[in-house]
């Protein structure tokens, strides 16, 4: 199969459809974007629900597969593209590493940010949604506490080496901040003003119209 034509990236600027850019793009793969517009509910449309039964963001299709869950899109672009090296390989001692760090971002981090921005969803009592926000926005905190630690002594979360985890981990990031709270980050925020600088990171925020300048606003000084 020649993949290099047939991989196609359902998605929605700033959404969870992201991270798979950012590689797509690192890998140079000659991909087409089809939006889905959550503004007119086309995640829940009957032609994308066949798709993704699930009726989120971001699909991956390759060939005749589609695969949905964006970490796990993220690890079929490095199988796909090992050339790459965007995931340590069978052997490697960061292996285990790399999914570490990556289910603690999908499940942990990303999970946390979603019941941040969608509080109704996890709840029937309007008078819950100002504490179910304050709750997670003190785990949101935590978690980034833990990976704030991590880039103390690491460049990237794995080490001296970019992997797919530090495209997922800006994603997330951009999504994180501001928090109302006086906490420090100092190694996150210096790790991320290195990621703005990764000219991938730079052209897929320009194709979906993200404003550099703001998402830097948004890290300076946290």
């Amino acid at each position: 199969m020649d993949i290099q034509t047939q991989l196609k990236l359902y998605y929605y600027p700033n959404n969870a459809s992201l991270a798979p850019h950012f590689l797509l793009h690192h890998v140079n793969a000659n991909y087409e974007l089809v939006l889905v517009d959550k503004k007119s509910d086309a995640q829940k449309s009957q032609s994308y629900l066949a798709l993704n039964p699930a009726g989120r963001i971001p699909t991956l299709v390759v060939g005749e597969q589609a695969i949905f869950e964006s970490a796990a899109i993220c690890i079929h672009i490095c199988e796909l593209f090992p050339q790459y090296q965007l995931m340590p390989t069978l052997g490697d001692s960061n292996r285990p590493l790399f999914f570490q760090w990556l289910m603690f971002l999908t499940n942990t981090l990303q999970a946390q940010l979603m019941v941040r921005y969608y509080p109704h969803r996890n709840t029937e009592q309007q008078s819950d949604i100002f504490s179910i926000v304050s709750a997670q926005e003190q785990r949101i905190i935590e978690t980034l506490a833990i990976i704030n630690g991590q880039l103390a002594k690491n460049r990237y979360l794995l080490g001296d080496k970019l992997s797919a985890c530090d495209y997922f981990l800006f994603m997330l990031a951009e999504w994180s901040f501001p928090l109302p709270s006086s906490t420090s980050f100092p190694y996150l925020s210096q790790y991320l003003e290195r990621l703005l600088c990764e000219p991938t990171i730079q052209a897929v925020c320009e194709i979906e119209g993200i404003d550099i300048a703001l998402v830097q606003a948004k890290f300076h000084g946290i």
